[in-house]
């Protein structure tokens, strides 16, 4: 493969002046597959022009993004070398040269040598023996293939190498570029205790390495954020399906604008292909509630009951909560059976979540609480007006009472509750919503009459 050559304009990177830093590897990584790689090390400048290699910089460097921070330094060229040593790439890169081609005799083990040309090296590798053409086979036989050099363009390692000129002398430089291959989730293990309603949260950050480099005893801090990025368009507003209300409490988490930082606590190899998960929230006995959910939409009706959503409650807020900032991520609860054994019964996804905020997350649908939603009649009024009458059917097979909040969705606005068994509560102008009590191994019906426009 060919090299990638960068060239910057002097004038867009002399910097006379460094910021200080620590030599070594700083890495601040995002969420979203994305990190800031700073390496610091002391260059010694020999006040002319020369040529400085930064080895096992990201093999998916940004390029572009790079940039090295000294004083009295001014560059004038950059080449990102990503064209990596393999046998297959050095055969490539060896078209058009000779090579000497050692062959053993199986026999006697007596080696023999001839010099070969690489016409080709694309699929198989041919060559030119003298007058001959010869296909290099892969059959098994002792043949070994000695090259005089490594051609010039090829690193054993992914290699940024920077031509720059600056005053001479010692002193520390920092080379800073973006790269992806790095990223990281927030997983949760949350735990509920049904006697005491109560939660154990134990809150972990998943740390990947896919860059095809690693960082050796690496200062690494996570944002909990999401950088806009020009490369990754542009979605929308992100919604948060866990989170009821937003909260409004500021923490002492350290941040970075509008982002959190979750710095790790001492430093760390980051290899190459590798998973590392390390803990930042880990909160017992905060208050929660088990309860359950339903929601229907506008004339929805079914002739077999439906299941209603297991729904988890609790608050992050100092008092009474979590007590932090929760990273998005993924919410995976456990609950101990008769033998006091934890048991997996369900996860959800979370966005980023401010603290103070009330969370109600669905673990999946529950198997003794149904409800069944009938339209029992649809009456015009008139031109304008129509009423429509349901009944909700609501059952319960545990041996204790439940409450489930049943939402009837779709209202359009206009739509009123003109009579109903049991008083609800008007949501927001799409929908209206019913805490029902259901008793012990029974059922509970709700009737509502709505006037509306359709």
């Amino acid at each position: 493969m060919p090299r990638k050559s960068m060239l910057l304009a002097a004038s867009l990177v002399t910097l006379a002046t460094a910021a200080a830093a620590e030599p070594g590897i700083d890495i601040t990584i995002y969420a979203d597959n994305q990190a800031l790689v700073q390496d610091t090390r002391p260059i010694t400048f020999t006040g002319d022009r020369q040529k400085v290699e930064f080895k096992n910089v990201s093999a998916q460097i940004r390029a572009e993004t790079a940039s090295l921070v000294a004083s009295d330094m001014a560059i004038i060229e950059q080449n990102f070398d990503y064209d990596l040593l393999s046998p297959a790439k050095i055969m490539e890169n060896a078209v058009g040269q000779t090579i000497t081609l050692v062959r053993t005799n199986p026999a006697t083990g007596a080696e023999s040598r001839e010099q070969a040309v690489v016409l080709a090296a694309n699929g198989g590798v041919v060559l030119q023996i003298g007058n001959r053409i010869e296909v290099l086979r892969d059959d098994g036989l002792p043949v070994r293939v000695i090259f005089d050099k490594v051609p010039p363009n090829m690193r054993a390692d992914p290699t940024l190498s920077i031509t720059l000129q600056g005053k001479a002398g010692t002193r520390e430089a920092a080379l800073r570029y973006l790269t992806p291959g790095l990223g990281w989730r927030a997983d949760y293990v949350a735990l509920y205790d049904e006697g005491k309603s109560t939660i154990d949260v134990q809150g972990w950050v998943t740390l990947t390495n896919n860059s095809g480099t690693t960082y050796d005893n690496a200062r690494a801090v996570l944002v909990a954020g999401s950088p806009r990025m020009l490369n990754q368009g542009y979605g929308g507003r992100r919604g948060n399906p866990g989170m009821v209300e937003a909260g409004t409490e500021s923490g002492t988490r350290e941040r970075l604008g509008d982002y959190y930082l979750y710095p790790l606590a001492e430093r760390t190899t980051i290899a190459n292909l590798q998973t590392k998960q390390v803990s930042f929230l880990d909160v017992h006995g905060a208050p929660a509630q088990h309860g359950y959910e339903i929601r229907f939409g506008w004339l929805q009706t079914s002739e077999t009951p439906l299941s209603a959503a297991t729904m988890y409650s609790f608050t992050n807020s100092a008092n009474g909560g979590l007590g932090d900032q929760l990273p998005a991520g993924i919410v995976r609860f456990y609950i101990k059976d008769s033998r006091g054994q934890a048991q997996f019964i369900g996860e959800r996804g979370i966005g980023h979540t401010p603290m103070g905020s009330k969370l109600a997350i669905s673990t999946g649908d529950a198997f003794d609480v149904k409800v069944q939603p009938v339209v029992e009649a649809r009456t015009k009024v008139n031109d304008r007006r129509w009423k429509t009458q349901m009944r909700y059917t609501l059952t319960n097979a545990l041996p204790k009472p439940v409450t489930v909040n049943m939402i009837q969705s779709g209202l359009w606005g206009d739509t009123k509750v003109a009579e109903e068994s049991q008083k609800s509560t008007r949501r927001d102008a799409d929908s209206v919503v019913w805490a029902v009590t259901v008793p012990a191994n029974g059922k509970t019906v709700v009737t509502a009459t709505f006037d509306s426009k359709y």
